[in-house]
C-alpha cells in the first residue's frame, strides 16, 4: 500500500507536488492555531477565576449564612437556606426575604454574575412580584422596591415578573430592568418603574427547565446588563449605559417580595469578578481626583419617559358630554329666571 502511494506521489506533475507541500503547511498551520486558540482559552478561563472575589461571592454550600459570625452574608426576612439555593421568598402571599454582603465593596471594575430561579403554580399573569439585585448604600432595609426600601442610594436591578400599568402597553413580562437611585428617586410602583428606568428587556425567566443568568458589568463608567435564559449558555444583550457613576464603599445585596400573588424566587449563586483594565495616565489620575459621593448618570435626560396625553375614550366622551349639556341647560334656566325677575321689576317702576 505505501508503495502504491509512493508510486502515485512521484508521477504526479511538479505544480501538483507544490501545490500539496502548500497545503500540508496550511494544515499544519492551522493545527498549531487551532492549539494555541484553545491554551489560550484555558488561560482566560483561568484567570478569570484568579480573579474572582470570594468575600463578595455567595456560593453553595453557603456556609454559615446568616447565622455565623465567619460569614460575609447576612440572611433576612422570609428567606431559608437550603443545600440547593437561598429561597428569598417561597410561593406563598406577603413573604419577604434578602441576603445582604456584609462588606462593602471599593472595586472600581467589576462583573458581577447571577444565578436564579422564578418557579411556581401561579398560571398566567397570577404570578408575582419579582427578584432585585443591588448594590447600594443601604443594606438590610424592608421596603415596597421588590423587598427593598424606597429612595435607595446606588443600582438596582429588577427582575419584574407581573406588570402593574396597563396591559396593553407594548411590554413582555417577565422584564428586567435598571433604575439609579440617589437617595431622592422614588420607584414607581404603580408604573413598573418606568418614569426612572435607564435600560431593561424582555426576559423570559420563569418557570423554566434549564438555568437561568443574569450578568451586570461595570467598567470604565459603563454600565452593561445581559441575560443568559434561553438554555443555550449564550449572553444576550439588555441594556448598556454609558457615564454611570457609582460610588465606591457600597453592599451588594438580593431581595424579593410576594403580595397577593406570588412564586418560589431562588437564588443559586452570586460570583463578583474584579476585572482589570488597561487604563491612560489621564484616566487613572481622573478617578483620583473625582470622588463620586452620590450615584448619577451623564445626561439623565435621555431615560426620562414623557407619556403621551391620552385621549377620552367614547364613554368618557359621552359622559362628558352628557355632563356638559345638563350643565348648559342649568345655566340656561337660571339665565331665564334671573332675566323674568328683571322684566317684572321693570314693569312695577312704571305704575
Amino acid at each position: 500500500m505505501a508503495d502504491a502511494v509512493t508510486k502515485v506521489y512521484r508521477s504526479l506533475p511538479s505544480d501538483s507536488l507544490v501545490y500539496l507541500k502548500t497545503l500540508s503547511k496550511s494544515v499544519c498551520l492551522l493545527l498549531v492555531l487551532c492549539v494555541l486558540v484553545g491554551s489560550s482559552s484555558a488561560d482566560n478561563v483561568y484567570e478569570m477565576e484568579e480573579f474572582l472575589k470570594r468575600e463578595y461571592s455567595l456560593t453553595k454550600p453557603y456556609q454559615g449564612l446568616g447565622s455565623s459570625s465567619s460569614s460575609h452574608w447576612d440572611l433576612m426576612g422570609n428567606a431559608m437556606v437550603t443545600p440547593d439555593h437561598v429561597r428569598l421568598t417561597p410561593d406563598l402571599q406577603s413573604r419577604q426575604g434578602a441576603v445582604w454582603s456584609r462588606i462593602p465593596c471599593y472595586l472600581r471594575d467589576w462583573e458581577l454574575q447571577v444565578q436564579f430561579k422564578v418557579h411556581g403554580e401561579g398560571k398566567k399573569n397570577f404570578h408575582g412580584d419579582g427578584v432585585a439585585f443591588w448594590l447600594t448604600k443601604e443594606r438590610m432595609q424592608n421596603g415596597p422596591v421588590f423587598g427593598n426600601m424606597n429612595l435607595f442610594t446606588g443600582l438596582g436591578v429588577f427582575v419584574d415578573t407581573y406588570t402593574n400599568e396597563d396591559k396593553n402597553r407594548e411590554r413582555v413580562y417577565p422584564y428586567v430592568s435598571a433604575m439609579l437611585g440617589n437617595g431622592t428617586l422614588s420607584y414607581d410602583h404603580e408604573r413598573d418603574g418606568r418614569p426612572t428606568e435607564i435600560g431593561g428587556c424582555t426576559a423570559m425567566v420563569r418557570n423554566v427547565n434549564h438555568d437561568t443568568f443574569l450578568l451586570i458589568r461595570y467598567i470604565r463608567s459603563r454600565l452593561t446588563i445581559m441575560t443568559d435564559v434561553d438554555g443555550h449558555r449564550e449572553w444576550r444583550d439588555c441594556a448598556d449605559i454609558s457615564g454611570v457613576r457609582l460610588p465606591l464603599g457600597f453592599y451588594f445585596g438580593a431581595t424579593s417580595v410576594t403580595g397577593d400573588l406570588s412564586d418560589n424566587h431562588d437564588l443559586i449563586s452570586m460570583k463578583l469578578y474584579e476585572l482589570t483594565v488597561d487604563k491612560t495616565k489621564e484616566e487613572l489620575e481622573q478617578e483620583e481626583e473625582e470622588e463620586v459621593t452620590v450615584p448619577r448618570v451623564d445626561n439623565m435626560q435621555q431615560f426620562i419617559v414623557v407619556e403621551p396625553e391620552e385621549g377620552l375614550s367614547g364613554v368618557q366622551y359621552a359622559v362628558t358630554a352628557l355632563f356638559s349639556l345638563m350643565g348648559l341647560g342649568v345655566l340656561a334656566a337660571i339665565g331665564l329666571m334671573a332675566y323674568g325677575r328683571w322684566k317684572e321689576k321693570s314693569r312695577k317702576r312704571f305704575y
